[in-house]
């Protein structure tokens, strides 16, 4: 079992050439929010910019859109006609995503889930996304619900999933929030291997399995239950994913960065701790190297 520590930050940061261009570090498609939960893909998006993406594109129903582009100029968001996601926006969602790839060269990956719902037009919808697409993505909070109807989606794609202990639930059928940190692994590393993809379950220890390999991330915070934090993390994995970092790897690492950022703000912050305090101080994390 591998135990992650700062050591992951060098292996995933090195120090960038002068010659560097645009989009050499990465695209990062963001699928996500609802008439309800505006806040969510702009979380993740600003994120993966401090994780160090070089662009992120949101795609969300047009309120949502519409106060994520307000709310920061660092965004760039895409209005649906819709006022949730369904079918409707399938071949956009399919044409953004074709795009992202040719303007990264490569380096690309998407975020989807976050605040997006769980209708059955929306979890429809998700699910014939994820199976039309090759691209790496990290499947988070709602979507989970959705993939849970229809597993076999995942394999032998380059997913990753990142579940709290309930969406493990969902996912897998499995409760395992009285059982060890070394019973858990166990489960995480056979559901992994079962479904064929990459897990990251969030707790007071992050585990990580690919169905190869096991690894946890024991540090943290009892502060990183604030709302936002789990799209924080997920837009951090996005962003390392879509920079060419090994999905296994960026997600030991997102779990790092996050964990450890929500541990120093405990002590500055505590009860006042807020997915933006997180984001705001992930460079604190990330240049400690």
């Amino acid at each position: 079992m591998i135990e992650v520590t700062k050591d992951i930050l060098k292996q995933i940061y090195n120090k960038r050439d002068r010659e560097s261009k645009k989009y050499d570090f990465g695209i990062i498609l963001i699928i996500g929010g609802s008439e309800f939960y505006t806040g969510a893909p702009a979380l993740s998006g600003l994120a993966a910019f401090r994780a160090g993406v070089d662009m992120v594109r949101i795609i969300a129903p047009k309120r949502a859109a519409d106060i994520m582009a307000g709310f920061s100029p660092d965004l760039s968001a895409y209005a649906l006609e819709e006022n949730h996601l369904t079918e409707k926006s399938l071949s956009l969602l399919l044409t953004m995503t074709e795009s992202i790839k040719v303007t990264s060269r490569g380096a690309e990956a998407v975020v989807i889930g976050g605040g997006i719902g769980r209708s059955e037009l929306t979890q429809n919808a998700i699910l014939k996304y994820l199976e039309q697409v090759t691209v790496p993505i990290v499947i988070d909070a709602d979507a989970i619900y959705a993939i849970a109807k229809k597993p076999l989606v995942l394999k032998e794609k380059p997913f990753l999933i990142t579940p709290n202990l309930y969406e493990f639930f969902i996912l897998t059928g499995q409760r395992v929030e009285d059982f060890s940190i070394e019973q858990r692994a166990e489960i995480v590393y056979e559901k992994a291997k079962e479904l064929q993809t990459t897990i990251l379950l969030k707790g007071s220890t992050d585990i990580i399995s690919n169905g190869k390999e096991i690894a946890v991330s024991k540090i943290g915070s009892p502060y990183l239950t604030v709302g936002g934090a789990g799209d924080v993390l997920a837009g951090i994995c996005g962003a390392l994913i879509a920079k060419g970092v090994p999905i296994f790897t960026a997600a030991q690492a997102g779990a790092y960065i996050n964990s450890a950022v929500g541990q120093l703000l405990e002590k500055e912050l505590g009860e006042s701790l807020t997915a933006t305090d997180l984001i705001n101080n992930i460079f604190r994390i990330v240049n400690e190297r």
